[in-house]
């Protein structure tokens, strides 16, 4: 099983804190945030980890080599970022879409129980991981489903066929893989593609193809797109914090690397 987290963007809505670094590196409970990601992610038997990056890419890349010396991760630069969104991020890799592949946001935080409960379930070519709550916002990207089927899936869903949002984690195995790169090619050979985001295709083959969803609700998770949400990210990963040594030691090696 391979993971691709993408992690080109800047984060303009968490400046400051973004202004010398993008979003994956802002630290949560004493660690990047996407040490947090990585841990969960091998936790869980994933092989390989391919990370994207576009923002400060030199940073992360640095990073990476010292924290993660010896794992299975590596990175592809994006140079479409500052022009693009993500589902350019998306075609920037789709050669490593060559098998079974968890799809995660680089600004999704969560532990290794919520990936499990989405890896255990019943084979489908494409999974959306979903969630509940009472009430959704303009910025949660929505899901209407019937059972256990996504029908749509976009910021912009009426209120009344909103029944739970994505989390930012999609797992392709069998054929979905090699359906969702083609679609992304496909997609991306007009100049309307640098501007939508990965989900919009989703929604488009949930038209005519089987897309799933696997609700994890219980398990916490969070996504950081403001200063606000860094509190909320903390006390996912609370309980353990204290276990694992916190990533400032590193720094000094890095800025020497």
């Amino acid at each position: 099983m391979k993971a691709i987290i993408l992690s080109a963007g800047q984060g303009k809505r968490l400046l400051p804190l973004t202004a010398k670094r993008p979003k994956c590196m802002i630290p949560i409970a004493g660690r990047p945030l996407i040490d947090w990601q990585i841990e969960a992610l091998l936790g869980c038997g994933v092989e390989e980890i391919r990370v994207v990056t576009g923002y400060a890419a030199d940073l992360v890349e640095d990073y990476l080599a010292v924290a993660w010396s010896g794992e299975p991760v590596q990175t592809v630069f994006n140079p479409f970022y500052l022009v693009s969104d993500n589902l350019a991020t998306c075609w920037v890799v789709r050669g490593e879409m060559d098998g079974d592949f968890i799809l995660l946001n680089g600004d999704t935080i969560f532990r290794a129980p919520l990936l499990e409960t989405l890896l255990a379930g019943e084979p489908r070519d494409v999974t959306v991981t979903t969630d509940r709550k009472a009430v959704y916002d303009d910025d949660d990207m929505k899901v209407a489903v019937e059972g256990d089927r996504l029908l749509r899936i976009g910021k912009d869903l009426a209120a009344d066929v909103v029944g739970a949002e994505s989390i930012g984690l999609l797992l392709f195995r069998g054929h979905g893989a090699a359906l969702f790169r083609r679609s992304v090619e496909a997609v991306m050979r007009h100049p309307a593609g640098l501007r939508r985001w990965y989900l919009s295709v989703i929604d488009e083959l949930a038209r005519d193809h089987a897309v799933r969803t696997c609700c994890i609700a219980g398990h916490p998770w969070a996504e950081v797109d403001c200063p606000a949400d860094i509190a909320a990210a903390a006390r996912v990963v609370g309980e353990s914090c204290g276990e694992i040594p916190c990533a400032a030691d590193l720094a000094a090696a890095v800025s020497s690397v």
